[in-house]
């Protein structure tokens, strides 16, 4: 594989003079993993739970059980896409848009919240040698809500990752998600989308932006953007759950839950301008706490969808131990 850096495949004339970015077509797809991986125009291919993927920079394996069917979550660029590894950086480019995952286990540093803070210090020395804008990230780790108080494994990594990400995006933060695994594998997973020229962060009208988010949550408050509007007018969507300014709603009831997070997610399209609302062109996945909830969970994101979007379910555990949903994604 080529370590080579990708500064030659991208146009350096600045954002306000460069062409415009195609949309990058993001699709669940039932493929062998392989055989897509193979094709000249794949920058990623996500599986989850106990997928079967080659050892290709372009591919990852998530850690979190899928509900039901388990296809894998397809990224398709321009082509042809060249990939390498960099240190503890495996990428993969097609000039316009880069995929990236760094993996490290949590005893190389001594914990999540040094792990955060170490491989967010990689991505961000990794990143000063490219012309490349983050747009979207995911972070996904063991046992979120392990821990009481600030000893909660999810306070612990805000508090490495803001360390580590010092300078690293101004006050322009890419959109994000954080999500629990329940494998008991004590590994960190941060994987995203980087492209030449820059997004326009998003804020939801119905939510406190994340880094003002008071004490009561932790040390150091979250920085992450609710969502990113790509230089195609794509809108990438942070991580949506059942909080209304900075607190939860609705603890214990599910529908109420997906309903409010829902509500969320229609309201951040409306602030990005999206030409339409979720549904046609909208890839979604749905992270569930509770096994028992998957069923209803699916059929209210369907029914809201209008049986128009993709979507994937995943039992996974969300930042607050109290919210049961979270849903992430792409529209347009």
């Amino acid at each position: 594989m080529s370590s080579e850096p990708l500064r030659d495949r991208f146009d350096e004339r600045g954002d306000t003079d460069a062409p415009s970015l195609r949309p990058l077509r993001i699709a669940f797809e039932s493929a062998d993993p392989a055989a897509v991986a193979a094709q000249p125009d794949v920058l990623a291919v996500i599986g989850f739970g106990r997928a079967a993927l080659p050892d290709d920079p372009r591919c990852l394996r998530v850690g979190l059980e899928p509900v039901g069917a388990a296809p894998i979550e397809v990224w398709r660029g321009g082509g042809p896409v060249r990939t390498g590894q960099d240190g503890a950086v495996r990428w993969a480019g097609d000039g316009d848009y880069t995929f990236f995952s760094i993996q490290m286990p949590e005893d190389a540093e001594g914990g999540i919240g040094a792990a955060a803070e170490q491989v967010y210090r990689w991505l961000g020395e990794w990143l000063a040698q490219r012309p490349l804008h983050v747009l979207r990230l995911w972070n996904y780790f063991d046992a979120i809500n392990e821990g009481d108080g600030d000893a909660e494994r999810y306070r612990r990594f805000c508090t490495g990752r803001v360390a580590g990400m010092q300078g690293l995006f101004g006050g322009d933060y890419p959109a994000a998600t954080v999500i629990g695994r329940q494998d008991g594998v004590r590994s960190l997973q941060v994987y995203g989308l980087a492209a030449r020229r820059a997004g326009r962060p998003v804020e939801n009208p119905r939510q406190l932006s994340a880094w003002r988010y008071p004490r009561d949550y932790g040390p150091t408050a979250p920085r992450f953007a609710r969502a990113m509007r790509t230089p195609s007018g794509q809108l990438l969507i942070s991580g949506t759950a059942a909080i209304v300014g900075h607190a939860s709603r609705h603890r214990d009831d599910v529908t109420a839950q997906l309903d409010e997070t829902l509500a969320n997610l229609d309201s951040v399209c409306a602030a990005a301008g999206a030409a339409t609302p979720l549904g046609d062109g909208s890839v979604l996945k749905v992270y569930v706490r509770r096994a028992e909830d998957a069923a209803q969970v699916s059929a209210g994101v369907q029914r809201h969808l209008a049986d128009r979007g993709e979507t994937l379910v995943l039992i996974g555990e969300v930042c607050r131990r109290e919210l049961l949903v979270e849903i992430d994604g792409s529209h347009g």
